[in-house]
Formats: structure tokens, sequence, C-alpha cells
């Protein structure tokens, strides 16, 4: 059995057509249809339906496809490994982070960090701290950057810089000119907040259990940008990061006194998974200058 043989093999059951998967190919016809025979031959059985031209995955296909495709992934995977070590100043680092870190502390890491390091590459994306995780285990990611959560193996996470939160209410909101304020002056506010389970949200929480606090919640939002755009239309207020970036023409950030109300943003990985040398190089560069983008 060769390689040869499963590579036909993974673009016939795709394409499904013996005159089409050939041309794509770039062989004969009798080609391809003699390699899929032995190919049948040492598997033991017939792995397609035929219908003259035109052919169709059967149970025993569909079930070797699978395999198939997993073995061609590991040796993909393998060879740009062999690649990424022969040349590591190149390829590409796939990042999540939280929505609110797009407009601030993103451009300016990447802008650093490519300055250092011009022919590597970002793939990018963003969203709230659960489903950055999901995607992260499942391969989506190769580093995250967000708020801790419940961080269990097979994740590693380590604190980079403390971001701080604000109050934010509507420019004629009667705190809107106060120069800071404490989270018991807003005790009774009618408050916006992030969707639960959301890593600020618990954050949030977290901080008014220490003020003793537990303000009436309105509306919820799945991003820090809905929340701001709920607090400007004068629905609410709410504890979010600085803004910046964002419209904030019509809402008021207010630092906050006491309790000190900031969180910490982090670097995720899974412990143990295959990094590039150059998601080597920015990991470590984050980790290295993360102080310079508190």
């Amino acid at each position: 059995m060769e390689w040869q043989q499963f590579e036909y093999f993974q673009t016939l059951a795709r394409i499904q057509h013996v005159t089409h998967a050939a041309e794509a190919l770039s062989i004969s016809q009798s080609a391809l249809s003699r390699s899929i025979a032995r190919f049948e031959d040492e598997i033991g059985v017939p792995l397609f339906d035929r219908q003259g031209r035109s052919i169709r995955l059967n149970k025993y296909g569909q079930l070797f496809l699978k395999r198939v495709e997993n073995m061609m992934k590991e040796f993909h995977e393998g060879k740009q490994e062999i690649m990424d070590l022969l040349d590591p100043d190149k390829g590409e680092v796939s990042l999540g982070f939280l929505h609110t870190l797009s407009t601030s502390h993103i451009p300016d890491l990447i802008a650093s960090f490519r300055a250092h390091y011009p022919n590597i590459h970002f793939r990018l994306g963003q969203g709230p701290a659960p489903t950055l995780m999901n995607q992260l285990q499942g391969g989506e990611f190769d580093l995250c950057l967000l708020a801790p959560m419940d961080m269990k193996s097979p994740f590693v996470w380590k604190p980079l810089w403390n971001e701080e939160l604000f109050v934010i209410v509507p420019k004629d909101h009667k705190y809107a000119n106060l120069t800071s304020i404490t989270l018991k002056e807003i005790a009774d506010e009618s408050f916006i907040h992030l969707k639960a389970g959301y890593s600020l949200r618990i954050t949030v929480e977290q901080l008014f259990q220490v003020a003793g606090i537990t303000p009436p919640i309105t509306f919820e939002g799945e991003e820090a940008d809905t929340v701001a755009g709920l607090v400007a239309a004068g629905l609410g207020i709410s504890l979010l990061p600085n803004l910046k970036g964002t419209d904030q023409s019509k809402i008021t950030q207010i630092p906050v006194k006491n309790p000190k109300c900031q969180r910490t943003i982090g670097i995720a990985w899974v412990e143990g998974r295959y990094l590039s040398p150059a998601t080597e190089k920015f990991k470590q560069f984050v980790m290295n200058h993360a102080c310079d983008f508190e």
C-alpha cells in the first residue's frame, strides 16, 4: 500500500466522480481506477458503490475515510512542524481575545511584535471568555488573551496586566460630573450587565459582594459595546474597562475609588499541545512586554 493511494482515495471520496477526480489529481481515469481497485483489494472490501463514472462512498468507505483524513491531518501537521523549525521567522499565529481588547491592546501588541517579526502573520478571532476557551481547546486558536475563568487542565493561563474598571453613566446622569465614585453610591442604580457566565460579569459580581451591594439588573448584553450603547441610551449604568476606540460622546467613565476595581488579563494555551516557533515567539514576546500595554 502506497501513500499516494490514500491521497487518491481521499480525493475520489470528496469528488465522487472518477473523471473529475482524475482531472483534479492530474492522472488518467484508468490509472485512478486501477489504483482504487488495488486499494480496495488490500483493504479487503469495496469502499464505493459504482454507478458508471459516478460513485458513492458505501458504509465501509465512510468509516475508512474518517481514519484516512485523521492520518492525512497528522501527516501534514508533522510536515508543517518540520517546515516551521526550518524557518522560525515565518508562520502564522492564531489568536483569540476578548471583545474589549480589540480596539486597544490587540492592535498595539501586534504592531509592536511585527516591528520585530514582519513575516509572521496572524489569524484573529474575538468573543466572550467561555467561547474562546472552547475554541482554544478545539484547536481553532493557538493562544487566547482573556480574564481568568475556571482554568483547569488542559489549560495553562499566565497573568499579563491589570485593567481598570470604570463606572459608565450617560452624559446627563446625576453622577456624570464626578471625578471619582464608590460602588456603594451606585447600589440603587439600574444596572446593565454582561450575560451570566462571562468573565467580566463574574468579576463585577465579586466586586459587588466586596462592596455589599446588589444593584437591580435591567438589561444584559453579550458585548461591552452593546452594554455601552444601552448606557448611552439612558437605560442604566454599568461597570466596564476603558472603552478606548469606541464612541464615548454620550457616556462618561468615572474612576472607582472604593473598592479598587480592576480585572486581570492573561494569556492561555493548551498544555502539551505543539506550538509553532512563530507562536512561541509571540507568546514569549507578550509575556516579556506585558507591562508596556498595561
